[in-house]
């Protein structure tokens, strides 16, 4: 109370981002606001319309090769460099779509906006936990991996990314490329909009973590639409979505996405350039 009576407001802490005593005390990103169910409608609307995008994008890279069906054939294959863009672009632009929207929605400063939409924060303690879980989740993948080919044969073992690469030999800027995008863009597109927007909109409504975990890898592993490899990919994304639960930043998992995607992405290049068998 102070002179007058009037309650005096206490920090809660969460004004450690203004050192300098300012009188504006902004809550802790990392800290959803529970009772803003409206907000999470919000980011919901975003991440429908970014996979939308997604899936339209997709359509429109390949449909000029799908018209031409006739003209491809052993010999004359799908041009690499389209098979790379449609791997690329698609996700990239899902990616920045729900970013935009996510942060069209926030209030502040940009980097405020990443932080409370996206709960994307810069912090080595945070990139240090997703680098162990994404490393040390591979002691957990690549055995699971093997598992589920010799159960459901070594022909249909391949991923989608390895089917469309089923045969290609690609000149070595462009597997470089390919390296690139398969081990850091696509994990950062991924985490963008299942981690980061879906994985939002849910805490505004108040729901569990472990709820939040479990929803969101079920629908990151039905949305790469192929139903074989579904139990495969939630047992991949089990550590990612962990090291999002345990620290609380997309970043985290962004970090453990790339990780895992490191020895794909390194047989992938080494396959397209005939260094490894098919």
């Amino acid at each position: 109370m102070n002179d007058t009576g009037a309650p005096v407001p206490q920090s809660d802490g969460s004004d450690r981002d203004h050192p300098t005593g300012s009188a504006t005390v902004v809550p802790p990103p990392e800290v959803p606001d529970r009772s803003d169910g409206r907000r999470g409608w919000r980011l919901l609307a975003v991440f429908a319309v970014a996979e939308v995008v997604f899936l339209v994008t997709s359509v429109l890279v390949l449909l000029p090769f799908a018209l031409n069906a006739s003209d491809l054939s052993e010999d004359r294959p799908v041009p690499p460099g389209a098979l790379v863009t449609a791997l690329a672009v698609p996700t990239m632009l899902a990616a920045m779509v729900a970013a935009i929207g996510a942060v069209l929605m926030g209030r502040g400063s940009l980097l405020v906006r990443l932080r409370r939409e996206l709960s994307l924060r810069w912090r080595w303690r945070d990139m240090g936990i997703g680098l162990m879980l994404g490393a040390g989740g591979l002691a957990l993948t690549l055995p699971a991996s093997l598992l589920w080919a010799y159960l459901v044969g070594e022909d249909r073992a391949d991923s989608a990314v390895g089917d469309i690469f089923d045969g290609q030999r690609l000149p070595i800027a462009l597997a470089l490329v390919m390296f690139l995008v398969v081990w850091l863009v696509a994990p950062l597109c991924e985490e963008v909009l299942y981690r980061g927007v879906l994985w939002r909109a849910m805490e505004y409504w108040g729901w569990k973590p472990w709820v939040i975990f479990g929803l969101t890898t079920l629908v990151f592993s039905f949305a790469h639409l192929e139903l074989l490899r579904t139990p495969l990919l939630v047992v991949i994304s089990l550590p990612i979505a962990l090291a999002r639960m345990l620290t609380g930043n997309l970043l985290a998992s962004i970090v453990a996405h790339q990780a895992n995607n490191f020895l794909p992405a390194v047989g992938l290049v080494l396959i397209s350039q005939g260094l490894l068998p098919e």
